[in-house]
């Protein structure tokens, strides 16, 4: 007999407040191969992508959707392939867009994007981490091509994060710090402001002002970086003006409308974008990088180096706390991570 287990999902792209916006089901308990691991889940936290992937679309699907992108367990089984985590290894993850997701009791991940979970945190630090930690390396060192080993040379440099009290941007602020830049990140209300001068920041502005009028007033005519992390639209004129020449820009938000690139032309400065679901998506040959990523955070988290992004924790498990974990993401007014576990630690 199939062992069935626990989920919660989704059939119609529903508001949160809902009835049947998350609801709770049985599904077939599933079995790992390959480069697979089996991981029993023990805390999840919840994103913008949750959000996002439960109000878009229109249809009703047959089979309720599994959402969740952020989790902390321990591996029950290995694939036949797999090699780098044994039985009972706690584990940490953001697992893959085209899968099944962390809202279960038990997941399969391929262990190339999993890591070692930080021996020194609570399971909740623990699990607001593996998501906003690959974005914002990925963004950081792949994309603007920073070198974190580099950091005497990189004090001569400065980075502008938009958003920097958010999931991404808290630990962007932190990580952007440690490679040794000049940390400018934006932030709107006192609770904010005191949140990213915590998290890293060395100096702040107001995204809610005139981003170039805001950091002139610093001292900088042009930063060398710019990492956006919420509204490209609204901000790109100012990014524009505000890169140095040769200096880079990265971008975790979807443009709403065209955005002029002609705008960076004279400037011989470089766009990218950064969605951390493109190496498993896509299967590359490099997606093993984010297991070596993880268990670099988990290293930086142990030694204090970088502190979790943790900001509130509800429990257990169940359909109403990820309906209130869905809320404080969708008033955009969220700080950190919010986090969702078995045991509230």
């Amino acid at each position: 007999m199939t062992k069935m287990m626990k989920a919660i999902g989704f059939k119609e792209h529903l508001p949160i407040e809902k009835e049947n916006s998350l609801v709770e089901f049985k599904m077939p308990k599933p079995i790992a191969k390959g480069h697979d691991l089996l991981v029993k889940v023990a805390a999840v936290s919840v994103n913008p992508v949750d959000t996002g992937v439960r109000k878009s679309g229109h249809s009703t699907l047959k089979i309720p959707k599994v959402i969740g992108w952020d989790a902390v367990g321990t591996v029950v089984s290995v694939g036949e392939e797999a090699s780098l985590f044994g039985k009972g290894d706690p584990v940490f993850y953001a697992g893959s867009f085209k899968r099944s997701g962390s809202n279960s009791e038990c997941q399969l991940v391929d262990e190339r994007i999993v890591g070692h979970a930080p021996t020194k945190l609570t399971i909740a630090q623990a699990a607001a981490m593996p998501l906003t930690s690959l974005t914002a390396w990925e963004a950081l060192f792949e994309q603007l091509e920073i070198d974190p080993a580099k950091q005497k040379s990189n004090r001569n440099k400065t980075i502008l994060i938009i958003n920097g009290s958010g999931g991404v941007g808290s630990i962007a602020t932190q990580l952007a710090h440690w490679a040794g830049l000049k940390v400018i990140a934006s932030a709107s209300r006192s609770e904010t402001i005191k949140w990213v001068i915590d998290h890293g920041a060395d100096q702040v502005v107001n995204h809610r002002k005139d981003l170039v009028e805001e950091v002139r007033n610093l001292g900088y005519h042009y930063v060398d970086y710019i990492l956006e992390l919420n509204d490209l639209d609204g901000h790109w004129n100012e990014m524009a003006e505000l890169i140095k020449p040769s200096g880079r820009i990265a971008s975790i938000t979807e443009n709403r409308r065209p955005i002029n690139l002609h705008k960076l032309t004279q400037k011989r400065a470089k766009f990218a974008w950064e969605w951390m679901y493109t190496k498993s998506f896509y299967q590359t040959s490099d997606m093993i990088s984010q297991h070596n990523i993880l268990d670099q955070i988990s290293k930086l988290l142990d030694q204090g180096i970088i502190k979790s992004t943790l900001n509130k924790i509800l429990f257990p498990i169940n359909v109403s706390n990820l309906k209130k974990a869905h809320k404080l993401v969708e008033s955009n007014h969220m700080v950190g991570k919010v986090v969702i576990n078995y045991s509230g630690i």
